[in-house]
């Protein structure tokens, strides 16, 4: 029986750079999460008979939310669904997933590197048949739709076992419960020297990998240590739990702190790596040398033809404005184009489809290819170990010889979270009201010599996004960015990117903290960061 459930408007559902994240107990209101579900499938066309993908990251309310998406997609007309066993589906594999089955779209169920507890956060996101995010035109559509919402479709039928691998009926919908990792490793072995790294592994070298109690656990078990042959408790944490076991699933240096220290250790393994709640980001660590975001795009890029699934060469590049310039030489170099989006994958999703890019990466730890439409965090894992199988380095030295090439990029990203909206806007604003008078003046990080607020026009479409960070240029190459974050659940963040890049002859072995520092007291003073938000220091620096 399809009921039709009469309901009101929720004003606070317009989707984020990777959907609409809330609080549970937000989610958790009557008619929360059927009303987003229901806008979603108003906003498209199409889809009777259909196949939709839904999977999540096994955090709290994953279960609940699939059940109530199931009988939504039966209700509204889908013809089968493909869920992951358990509810598991890493974000890069309901990407693979999606292209794979020629499905028609996904609800990917996450907030990504947000933690996870009934007190903490979840998320839903759309993803269309390329299998990446939609594009704004869509995520614009929900939103409109969700603000005039007065009723949503929902089968009245018992839970579906979603545990069990199989098919199933749901009214006049075919459920099939799919292996989540089978497919996706396969494809990472397609694209990657299994043998080699395996050699490698069987050789001596050693590797941890911090799945931090979150989605990649069965994959990264799967993989590293069953297909590779790494010793069994190579995987950290390897079960996804609802709560991530306290865990705060964010691959960077605080809250992958003991994955840190024990690379710096004495007796540090030769390589490790995290990844976080939904699988898409990636810690990137060798002995006693940590590898930041940005260098590791560069790196990556200017060696993936060691991989064989892109010996071919790269059709190109693209990051996002906040991260640093540091691909761009590597671009230079191999005589591809190098394009600068704004934060958020759907931007890469156009490029790749037009084959106009092969690698993309943002500083926030995402990198990915044209294999799916996602960033992917065991994919950046697995490539760097090709090349360290490849070029028979350690990743010390590997950076070494890259900085010795290509000049390096110091660079730091300082978050200042939890915000009072209000504040946040309210510095932004009158940060863009300064950008006019800014070029020629001085401060603590030198002259200016440009300074504006990025916009980007679509090479594929010719689309225009605005209002995309605030950029501060200064004489000798260096960069202070700002930009409010669209990850969060609660209040604002005010992310700061400082860059300073020095050529090969110059000093490559500075601390970063002490490079970036008269450019990070530049950033206090052009935006009063401690005046707005009573913040003195960042509550993160990455």
């Amino acid at each position: 029986m399809i009921q039709t459930v009469a309901t009101t408007p929720f004003d606070d559902q317009k989707p984020g750079t990777s959907g609409l994240r809330k609080k549970v107990r937000v989610f958790q209101q009557p008619h929360y999460a059927e009303n987003f579900i229901q806008s979603v499938f108003d906003s498209l066309d199409g889809f009777a008979g259909q196949t939709l993908v839904i999977g999540g990251d096994g955090r709290y309310l994953n279960r609940e939310v699939i059940q109530i998406a199931l009988r939504m997609a039966a209700a509204n007309g889908f013809g089968r669904v493909l869920v992951g066993q358990g509810g598991i589906l890493s974000t890069p594999a309901a990407s693979h997933l999606i292209r794979s089955s020629g499905a028609f779209g996904g609800l990917v169920l996450s907030a990504s590197h947000n933690p996870g507890g009934p007190d903490e956060d979840f998320g839903i996101k759309y993803n269309v048949s390329n299998g990446g995010p939609a594009p704004e035109k869509v995520t614009d559509a929900i939103h409109a739709r969700t603000l005039t919402i007065d009723s949503y479709r929902i089968l009245d039928a018992a839970d579906v076992d979603i545990d069990t691998l199989g098919t199933s009926q749901l009214g006049a919908m075919t459920v099939e419960v799919v292996d989540p990792v089978a497919g996706y490793a396969a494809l990472m072995e397609s694209l990657f020297d299994f043998p080699a790294i395996r050699a490698m592994i069987a050789g001596g070298f050693t590797l941890a990998f911090d799945s931090m109690s979150a989605v990649t656990g069965p994959y990264a078990t799967e993989i590293f240590e069953k297909r590779l042959g790494a010793p069994a408790g190579t995987v950290m944490n390897g079960t996804p739990l609802p709560d991530f076991g306290h865990h705060h699933p964010d691959p960077n240096l605080v809250h992958a702190k003991a994955l840190y220290d024990r690379m710096m250790a004495a007796d540090a393994p030769d390589f490790g790596a995290a990844s976080d709640g939904d699988g898409d980001r990636n810690l990137i660590i060798g002995r006693h040398c940590y590898v930041t975001p940005s260098d590791s795009l560069a790196v990556l890029a200017a060696n993936a033809h060691l991989a064989p699934g892109y010996a071919g060469g790269l059709k190109g590049i693209a990051r996002s404005m906040p991260t640093s310039g540091a691909a761009d030489r590597v671009a230079q170099k191999l005589g591809i184009p190098l394009y600068e989006t704004p934060t958020g994958w759907k931007f890469f999703g156009n490029l790749l489809d037009a084959g106009m890019a092969t690698i993309c990466g943002e500083e926030s730890a995402g990198t990915g290819s044209d294999h799916v439409r996602e960033k992917d965090g065991i994919w950046a894992v697995l490539l760097w170990l090709n090349i360290l199988a490849a070029r028979q380095q350690s990743v010390a030295d590997i950076m070494a010889d890259h900085w010795a090439t290509y000049g390096r990029n110091y660079y730091a990203r300082h978050d200042y979270e939890a915000i009072a909206k209000d504040k946040a806007d309210a510095l932004m604003a009158a940060l863009r009201d300064t950008l006019s008078s800014l070029p020629g003046t001085g401060n603590s990080g030198g002259t200016v010599k440009a300074a504006d607020d990025f916009a980007y026009t679509d090479p594929t479409d010719q689309s225009v996004s605005r209002n995309q960070g605030v950029r501060i240029l200064f004489e000798d190459g260096s960069r202070v960015v700002f930009r409010l974050s669209g990850t969060g659940t609660e209040g604002a963040t005010l992310r700061v990117y400082i860059e300073r890049y020095v050529g090969p002859d110059g000093d490559l072995a500075l601390a970063t903290g002490d490079a970036l520092a008269p450019l990070a007291a530049a950033a206090q003073e052009l935006a009063d960061i401690a005046g707005y938000t009573g913040m003195d220091q960042p509550s993160v620096i990455t």
